[in-house]
Parts: structure tokens; sequence; C-alpha cells
């Protein structure tokens, strides 16, 4: 987990700034290719996952996949950080989209191939808690490194405010280090050889039965609500920063790392939650604090008053870090118990989808800025940038939020099959 966060943290919290702010692209037309790519993401993910669960070699199901995507993530996550000084215009705009759908592609073959590990490898439920939660802090930890540190690496260490030198040698810092976390791991992985044993599902059949699901309909649309709202804060608190609250950039470093050392202990209290009432009651708890999370960040109006206020968000957070995905892995339990397949690398890519809808509505947000606020660009910031980010980081997360919150009052979650089974046991070591 903190490998795979590292490059894909940094691409989603730096690239408004990278290519709006800095190299001057239309937010619009920036809005046009993130909701290309979250399209193009959704259509891949189902292939990726169908492909890691009909794979079968010596070395695993998942493994080969984490041995490819690794080097392709960080090669594309470099390339899109390191322009050539003569494009601009249309020849900008192709480079943007080609390294970012790239980047897309190889997360979502490291992510569908990773993701399901995690039921198989942890079937009791107080078991997949903990270990969740330890991937969760290394996800925080690499959230510390790729978020909270780029802003003063890339604008104080290895750059300026106004240059793109920074990020440049920050990504291939990045990339290198995530590769090389992500190879080592996967080498070391061992995978259970009974989820290898079971049928290949055909293609068509597999899709049809995830359609048909309507916890897959219903779950899924709360978690993108969810990943909706926190994808907006990563992609747009380094400008709330520089516009809403008129700092420099580099001081996101206070805020971001403050935030998410902070999560890192609600993380541990959430997880005794889950231990003790279930991941059901602290999944739905834990959307309705988030929402209310972003009342006071839409009020503060300097660097203290919004680490404060950013505090309150971190408790909905690590709610949702620690109850999501259990959530999620119970609709794969109950489609392994009720159809005797191991398709968990199919169901989370089909999972993907929803998560992959925060592009789509980034960009849609992203292109509200204009006509609403009059932000288009850094070239052209209007006279509300303040505003327009202020309703970028505050409003529309909350609105997500709340909407997830709501719908999941009505949803109900499925038990985990596997804690009633008695061939569930420890994985290997």
């Amino acid at each position: 987990m903190f490998g795979t966060s590292i490059p894909i943290t940094m691409i989603k919290g730096s690239l408004i700034l990278f290519y709006v702010d800095l190299l001057g692209m239309d937010v619009r037309v920036y809005g046009v290719v993130m909701i290309a790519y979250a399209i193009i993401d959704a259509l891949d993910n189902p292939v990726l996952g169908f492909l890691s669960d009909r794979t079968r070699t010596r070395w695993g199901r998942r493994r080969p996949w984490l041995l490819v995507g690794a080097p392709v993530l960080a090669v594309g996550m470099i390339a899109l950080f390191t322009v050539p000084e003569s494009l601009d215009g249309t020849g900008l705009v192709v480079w943007f989209a080609t390294f970012a759908i790239l980047c897309e592609a190889a997360d979502s073959m490291i992510n569908a191939n990773y993701g399901a590990l995690l039921p198989e490898l942890f079937p009791r439920e107080r078991q997949r808690a903990v270990a969740n939660a330890l991937r969760q802090g290394f996800q925080l930890l690499a959230l510390v490194v790729s978020l909270a540190l780029t802003p003063w690496l890339t604008t104080s260490v290895f750059g300026t405010e106004h240059s793109t030198e920074g990020f440049t040698i920050t990504a291939i810092l990045y990339g290198v280090l995530a590769c090389a976390v992500i190879l080592y791991m996967a080498l070391g992985i061992r995978e259970d050889p009974r989820a290898a044993q079971a049928s290949r599902s055909p293609f068509l059949a597999t899709v049809r039965a995830i359609l048909s699901n309507p916890r897959f309909w219903q779950i899924g649309v709360v978690s993108a609500c969810y990943l909706s709202a926190m994808g907006l804060v990563l992609t747009g608190v380094q400008l709330y920063v520089r516009y809403s609250l008129g700092l420099p950039v580099a001081y996101a470093l206070y805020l971001q790392g403050v935030v998410i050392l902070a999560t890192v202990g609600f993380l541990a209290v959430w997880a005794r939650v889950v231990r003790r009432r279930g991941a059901p009651f602290t999944w739905r708890l834990a959307l309705a604090l988030l929402a209310l999370g972003f009342v006071p960040l839409y009020f503060a109006h300097n660097l203290l008053t919004a680490i404060l206020a950013g505090l309150c968000v971190g408790v909905g957070y690590g709610g949702m870090l620690a109850s999501n995905d259990l959530i999620i892995a119970r609709v794969l339990d109950e489609d392994t118990a009720v159809h005797g397949a191991h398709r968990e690398g199919m169901f989370l890519a089909a999972f993907g989808f929803f998560g992959r809808l925060a592009g789509v509505i980034s960009g849609v947000a992203l292109a509200s800025l204009g006509y609403l606020f009059g932000y288009y660009s850094g070239d052209d910031p209007g006279a509300q940038a303040g505003a327009a980010w202020r309703a970028y980081v505050c409003l529309y997360p909350m609105a997500l939020a709340a909407l997830g919150a709501g719908l999941s009052m009505f949803i109900t979650v499925p038990a985990n099959r596997r804690d009633l089974s008695p061939e569930a046991v420890a994985p290997s070591s």
C-alpha cells in the first residue's frame, strides 16, 4: 500500500497545480481530459480484473501483474511531470492525456491485483480489520511523503513557487522509491493456492453476475460518494492554500502533514470500533462525520484554523479508511459463497468503476469553477479564485459525503460469509 500510494497520490495531488496553474492549461480543457481519463479507466478496470482472476502461473495469479505494473507506473509518472519546454497548446494537451492515461492503466493493473489479496489472504473479519488498518496506516505514511512533503520539495527544495523543475526531480525520487517497494513486496508474497484451484468464470457470465447484484450498485454508489469527496480534497488542497488562505503552496505541508498524522491516530481508534461494533456501523458513522467535517474547513481563514478544521475531516476520513474496504470485501465474500468462484479481481475492478467516477466529478467540478467563479487557469484566475477553491475543496465534498451518508442508512450490508465458514484459516507467511 505504501508503494502503490506514493505515485498515484502525487499525480492526483499535483496535476492541477502543475498543468493548470503553472503551465497555463485552460481548466475546461483539463476537465475534458480528466473525464476521458475516467471513462477509459472505468472500461479497462473490469478487463484487467478478469484477466487477473483467470491468470494461472507458477508465480501466482496476482504477483506477475504487480511486477509489470510497478515500473510502468513509475515511468509514466516521471514523464507526466517532465514536459518538454517546446510543448504548448495542443501538444501539451496530447502529452498530458497520453501519460495520464498510461498512469491510469498501470494503477488499475496494480490495484485490481493488490486489492484482491485482502479478502483472499485474510478471511476472518477481525483478522481482516487488523490487516486493513495496517495497510491503511502505510497509505497514510505514503500520503505524508507524497502529499504533505510534495509542496515543500517542489517549491522550496528542488524548485520555486513558479517553476516546474522541482516536480520533475520529485517525480523521479518517488517513482524509484515506489517501484522498489512494490517489487520487493510482490516478490515476497505467498498467495493462497486454493484460490487458483477454483474454476475460471467466463467473462460475460461474470459481468452479468456483477451487474445483477444489487449490493454492487448500492455499496458502489456510496463508495463513489466518499472517494469523489476525498478526491476533490486531494486534487485541490494546494490551490486552496494558495488562493483561499492566501499562503504559499509550500504551507500545504503543514496542513496536510498534521491532518494525515492525526488520521493515523484516528485510524487506530476506528479499528477498535470495527472490532467491537462491526464494519457496517463504523462505515455509516464515519460517512456522517466526514460530511460534517467539511463545515469548519469552509470557514477556515488562516493556517491554524484550517489545520483545526482539517482534523475534523480527518476523523471521518480515518473511519472510512478503517471500514470501506471491509464493506466491499463482504460483497466479494458473498459472491464466492453463492457462486463458488474466486473472482475478487473482477469484482474489485468493477467497484473501481465507481472510484473512477471521481475523475468525472473532478472534471465537472473544475469546469464549474470557470463558469461560476471565473477561475480558468493560473494565467487567468479571475477575481474570485479564493471562493472557487473553497467551494471545490469544501462545499462539493461536503455535498457528496452527505449524499453517501444518507444512502448508507438504507443499505443492508451482507454478513461476512467466511467468518461462518470452518474452512477460513490464517494466510501463510
